[in-house]
């Protein structure tokens, strides 16, 4: 386990989260008593990646019956469903929020409580499930990854996938953390990920906990480093994979995938099967979320534009199917053709 919490339930019935937006300068924790508030802070980016916000949206719910003061079974419910409706709104591409709410309500439905206090321990109950079985996915993806990743590799990374993207470990940078333990000497180029600086500011951070060698590199560098210098393969996480092997990452992966098939270097997605979507036919049809102007127009609370800039701030974009070399989960490692072959994984 790492020496810091990404999100951890806290008795009598809190959810604590570290606050990302402060990071790499402070370290501080926030305590949530409502739903609305976790949505919030999904929202607001106190905690981000696809994992960590399936979790958080799990606890959300949690402090419902944890905090209902009626003693109302069907008036909880009632609530439940409201705060699930709230949770849904929090962030659109991250599928893992709406497969989380879905473990709880499915959970919910399938049972007759006759007081709010059963109620209460099957929502808890799923929620503390939800996270600790995120920690076990994750290190098991991490090690199937590990053929991929030579002793000495040059790694590209992008956004930030580690322990603060999930309850632990993470996807593509607990691969990395992994590699590390089990004393690989690996070198990490670091994406500043613009304009929210996941990378430079939240991975470097976490690299220098577990202390992985890098470089935080600007986005538009990975072309020049990857025609000069020795890199070996790139490795991100993502939000979002539709049923045809398209992906929604954070904004310029996209851009990475491109440049590493350029270059002929393998370019590979560390995904949980959770965050694999089925009913979603082709990247295409993923939602991509436009996040405040703001988050481009300063850096910090610095103007870097003229007043009235136009702005167009994209969160995510979609990495087609035929730039990514290989999907890393929890069950191995899925090849093209992938609208083939991931089926596989939920028989």
């Amino acid at each position: 386990m790492t020496s810091f919490h990404t999100i951890k339930w806290v008795e009598p019935g809190q959810v604590s989260m570290i606050d990302q937006r402060r990071l790499p300068h402070e370290v501080v924790y926030n305590e949530y008593k409502d739903p609305t508030s976790v949505a919030g802070a999904i929202k607001d980016m106190v905690i981000r990646g696809a994992p960590a916000i399936g979790a958080a949206a799990a606890f959300g719910l949690a402090l419902v019956p944890v905090h209902d003061t009626s003693g109302d079974v069907a008036k909880v419910q009632e609530n439940l469903q409201k705060a699930a409706g709230i949770l849904r709104q929090a962030r659109p591409t991250a599928v893992n929020l709406f497969w989380a709410i879905d473990c709880i309500m499915t959970a919910i439905k399938e049972a007759d409580f006759e007081t709010v206090a059963e109620l209460r321990d099957v929502v808890l109950g799923e929620a503390q499930k939800i996270a600790q079985e995120d920690i076990k996915i994750n290190y098991s993806l991490g090690s199937h990854a590990q053929p991929l990743i030579p002793d000495g590799a040059v790694i590209f990374h992008h956004c930030n996938t580690g322990s603060l993207a999930a309850v632990d470990y993470g996807t593509a940078l607990g691969a990395i953390r992994i590699a590390h333990e089990k004393g690989k000497k690996i070198f990490i180029y670091v994406d500043e990920t613009r304009p929210r600086l996941q990378g430079a500011r939240l991975t470097a951070w976490e690299l220098k906990q577990y202390g992985v060698p890098f470089k935080v590199v600007a986005d538009s560098t990975s072309g020049f480093y990857m025609q000069t210098q020795k890199v070996d393969l790139c490795i991100v996480g993502t939000d979002r994979v539709a049923a045809n092997g398209d992906v929604a990452n954070k904004i310029g992966t996209y851009n990475l995938a491109v440049v590493a098939h350029e270059n002929k270097v393998p370019f590979y997605v560390a995904v949980p099967k959770s965050t694999i979507d089925m009913n979603t036919l082709s990247g295409e049809l993923i939602k991509i979320e436009e996040r405040p102007p703001e988050e481009v127009t300063h850096v910090g609370t610095w103007q870097i534009t003229p007043d009235d800039t136009p702005v167009g701030n994209p969160a995510f974009d979609v990495t087609p199917a035929k730039y990514i070399t290989a999907f890393i989960t929890e069950d191995g490692l899925v090849y093209p053709p992938y609208e083939e072959n991931l089926p596989k994984l939920f028989q």
